[in-house]
């Protein structure tokens, strides 16, 4: 049985991994390794310490389909909204700019709950804290290192990390990558955020008539959204959370700072924005560093393969774009590289 490693328990590493359970008849024995505590990547819901039902989106907020992507990928969306884990967004977002043919979904259960789903489909070992130092080529296998514990063996390695994150491994895989695919590689760059959710007590009101705003106008705050009611939840147990994203030129210039300063600024600006807020029981403050691919790899849609036999390739948005869609393509371009090898 081939021994498969997915690097990365993100969107495009959760779809790679249901998607290879799914499509191929050779029984796998799939590995999923995220250097995180959670799956989701930057899809992930955080929860408060005080009610694990209150959850906040930290990343992605909601999912944008485009007409041509509600056909390619309508078997996606379908599951999805069959499953219950997404459904229509119908909530008053103030700002957002809608284009002709575009249709919204939210994740009652949190936006994680799509990698969750794939990642249950997929029937992986999922293992959390795993961050993977080197990539070493033994008796045509990989050997994989990682920060605790010993290396292990794979036939099969898929890395779906934030390239930068790629082009710091150690091992044989700095000499297997070739110097037009490190130009490419290179040439990927993110912007970068902050997110700072909040969370309140049962029974705590937040009175705006939005479920999510977009600021043009603060230097500091870029989009917030009032997360329970983004979902449509409503509930006298739970109490409402909230989400801030920054702007980006904040994001790059507090980038080294630490998350507590960083906090505490945030604060400064939503007191301006809404003013009167009530305190929140529990705060999570999250670094984007790798927030958007603003550059992708261009020459190399979808995927790049780095070896053939044995078989290694990176996929991610850092091979299309940072949405939901893009996920889905280099997942199924990465399926196809596969195919050949499995």
């Amino acid at each position: 049985m081939a021994r498969v490693l997915i690097v990365g328990a993100g969107l495009t590493g959760s779809l790679c991994a249901a998607l290879l359970r799914r499509e191929t008849a050779r029984p796998l024995h799939l590995t999923v390794w995220d250097k995180a505590g959670d799956s989701g990547g930057r899809m992930i819901t955080a929860s408060s310490p005080h009610n694990s039902q209150c959850t906040v989106d930290l990343g992605a907020q909601y999912i944008t389909c485009t007409s041509h992507h509600a056909k390619k990928h309508q078997s996606f969306y379908d599951e999805l909204l069959a499953h219950g884990v997404l459904k229509p967004l119908t909530s008053p977002i103030e700002g957002m700019v809608m284009k002709d043919g575009e249709c919204n979904f939210v994740a009652p259960q949190g936006v994680s709950s799509i990698i969750k789903h794939y990642l249950k489909e997929s029937g992986a070992d999922i293992c959390f804290r795993q961050c993977v130092t080197q990539i070493n080529l033994r008796n045509d296998k990989w050997e994989v290192s990682k920060e605790t514990g010993s290396p292990e063996q794979f036939d099969i390695v898929v890395l779906t990390m934030p390239v930068p994150q790629i082009l710091q491994l150690q091992g044989d895989i700095t000499n297997l990558i070739s110097e037009r695919q490190r130009q490419q590689l290179e040439s990927v760059s993110y912007s970068s955020r902050y997110a700072l959710g909040l969370f309140y007590e049962a029974g705590t009101k937040i009175d705006v008539p939005w479920a999510g705003q977009y600021i043009n106008s603060n230097p500091c705050i870029r989009f917030i959204s009032i997360d329970n009611k983004k979902r449509n939840i409503e509930s006298s147990e739970i109490g409402p959370s909230l989400v801030v994203h920054t702007t980006v030129p904040f994001g790059v210039t507090h980038l080294e700072h630490s998350t507590e300063d960083v906090q505490e600024l945030i604060f400064q600006q939503l007191e301006d924005i809404l003013p009167g807020l009530p305190p929140p029981v529990a705060t999570k403050c999250q670094k984007w560093r790798h927030s958007q691919v603003t550059n992708a790899a261009t020459n190399y849609p979808g995927q790049m393969t780095l070896h053939l036999k044995p078989f290694l390739v990176c996929g991610g948005d850092g091979f299309t774009q940072s949405n939901f869609d893009g996920c889905i393509t280099s997942a199924l371009c990465v399926l196809e590289a596969l195919k050949n090898h499995i």
